[in-house]
């Protein structure tokens, strides 16, 4: 049996986005939630989508607070035979998200400050575990098959266990940057923003089971009395070999003296051996089953090939015994509680900047690119039965460079539309191996372990904002985005789907200093099948969905 290869990878948690690229939320205020489309905004949370436009707010202070409350269900579907339910569920919560923004805008200069939940933000929840958890427990029961061999009531039937782990993560984003008007047409931005992270997961696997003859039992406890039992049976076998082989080696000195062709009556017969040494041989070959006609028939060199043969059979077979008690025993060990405590930490900086152009009142054209964040994770872990966290260990997180291009118009009374497209430079990070392909070879050929890859990604995004009177309008829109994902790229652990997002919401201006805006989106995802290899059974396919519901509000007010 081969050695049982148990990899819990939490930190894969760490990549999910609500709205947005692999490692990036978009979804940062509840304008865009109800239009879906602000990467041409002119107003207060152009902090994050169009900083280069904040020029166009009215000179004074500048603030906006918004929370979302974000409900994500995450479905698995595998397909490898030998699980007990191939159906997986995990849900993510997010209670609040909170984003917040500030402007000075004085004549040709604006200050602004963001900050929100740049990646991450909620917690996920497996109550059953994951397929790449559960896949190596379920290779244990065809792997003890052979103990049949040794004795029928120790056949395994099924097994059981209890699979959990939660996650949570959470990447800030603090944005501080300066824009200039440089005329009435064009105005430009730069500014940076500052990523402290933190990645908290906790998990276990804990009550293994085995049913035998229709009982569950403790699995290491049953392998470590099993592995008695047939290391018993080994010694049992040992000793007969022992027995058999130097038997064979005592006749072998009448066999020198000529009698190997004579049978056991034909040498009693000549004195060379005596009726109690007779029965002795005879015996010795029915305990290893032979009728006494076979006996009486044989002559000494036959009789004594068979003794070594029978010797050297028993003595292989202790042997084998002897590992798979040895096998039993390591199975054992490793089929124990197992538990992961960790926190991962770290910060990162990426530079942003953008311009944007207004031609007239009615156009504006907005431009943003944000560099490639580099960032080192530190593993501060508590508890690590599984060796996958040694606590101080560094790893990378790095968020991908993303451009913006959006283009606004408000050239009527009662309407608005912003056009959105993002791309985002996915295939210059380097994702790491394919979880699935580490629980499934690691320990047997590495080399087949596929690295994540992906094309670049991208969104494009289309809102109207429907103006029913000074005070008060409703909006919608849609997004539709596709990450260009590889299918290396893709496990239970993390994968992405293309998706459309539709929303819709309001504005109300209360006053002319204060604004509440809510909306409501929710995110509708392709399904993706993905095809695994596996060492142990033919090829089989994982089917992974999810569905988002985000709901927003908040207020944004000025000081003139």
């Amino acid at each position: 049996m081969r050695k049982l290869f148990f990899l819990l990878a939490f930190f894969m948690l760490s990549y999910f986005a609500f709205a947005g690229g692999l490692l990036t939320n978009t979804n940062q205020s509840a304008q865009f939630i109800r239009m879906m489309s602000r990467n041409a905004s002119l107003d207060i949370d152009a902090v994050y989508f169009n900083p280069a436009g904040l020029v166009k707010l009215e000179d004074g202070w500048h603030f906006a607070a918004y929370s979302q409350t974000i409900f994500q269900d995450k479905t698995v579907e595998s397909g490898f035979p030998l699980l007990n339910d191939p159906s997986y569920l995990g849900k993510v919560s997010v209670p609040v998200f909170p984003t917040a923004f500030a402007v000075y805008k004085m004549e040709n200069w604006a200050i602004s400050f963001g900050f929100g939940p740049n990646a991450g933000g909620g917690s996920a929840e497996f109550e059953r575990g994951l397929p790449s958890f559960e896949i190596p427990i379920s290779k244990v029961v065809p792997g003890l098959a052979g103990l049949t061999q040794i004795n029928p009531a120790l056949k395994v039937d099924d097994y059981d266990a209890d699979l959990y782990f939660t996650g949570s993560s959470i990447f800030w984003g603090l944005q501080l940057g300066a824009t200039y008007q440089i005329n009435d047409m064009i105005s430009v931005y730069g500014g940076v923003r500052y990523m402290p992270s933190k990645n908290v997961y906790e998990g276990s696997i804990k009550n293994i089971e085995l049913v035998v003859g229709g009982q569950k039992y403790g699995a290491p406890a049953w392998l470590t009395q099993t592995a008695g039992t047939v290391s018993g049976i080994a010694a049992q076998a040992a000793a007969a070999g022992t027995l058999l082989s130097g038997t064979a080696s005592s006749l072998q000195l009448i066999v020198d003296g000529g009698g190997g062709s004579l049978t056991l009556a034909q040498l009693e017969g000549a004195n060379i051996i005596d009726a109690t040494q007779k029965a002795q041989i005879a015996g010795g070959l029915q305990s290893i089953g032979l009728t006494v006609d076979q006996i009486n028939a044989m002559n000494l060199n036959t009789i004594q090939g068979t003794f070594s043969g029978a010797g050297a059979q028993y003595t292989s077979t202790a042997n084998t015994l002897t590992a798979t008690s040895a096998t039993l025993n390591g199975t054992a060990g490793q089929l124990g509680d197992k538990e992961v405590d960790t926190e991962q930490t770290g910060a990162g900086f990426t530079p942003v900047i953008g311009i944007n152009i207004s031609p007239n009142e009615d156009w504006n054209i907005a431009v943003k690119y944000e560099h490639k964040t580099y960032m080192t994770l530190t593993n501060n872990t508590t508890v690590d039965d599984l060796g996958l966290f040694p606590d101080g260990a560094e790893s990378a997180s790095d968020v991908p460079g993303i451009l913006g291009v959006g283009i606004g118009y408000r050239g009527l009374d009662w309407l608005e539309a912003q056009v959105s497209y993002n791309h985002y430079f996915n295939k210059y990070v380097a994702w790491g191996g394919n979880v699935r392909d580490m629980s499934s070879w690691k320990s047997v050929d590495p080399s087949k372990i596929r690295n994540r890859e992906s094309d670049n990604g991208y969104e494009i995004g289309l809102g109207l904002q429907f103006n029913l009177s000074d005070n008060f309008a409703v909006s919608v829109g849609g997004l539709y985005g596709d990450m260009g994902i590889l299918p290396s790229y893709q496990s239970d652990f993390s994968y992405s789907n293309s998706s459309f997002t539709p929303g819709a919401g309001i504005m109300w201006k209360i006053t002319d200093k204060i604004t509440f805006d809510a909306g409501v989106s929710n995110s509708f995802y392709k399904d993706d099948t993905v095809n695994f290899a596996d060492p142990d059974v033919p090829s089989y396919t994982d089917a992974y969905g999810k569905t988002t519901l985000s709901l927003a509000a908040g207020l944004s007010f000025s000081i003139f």
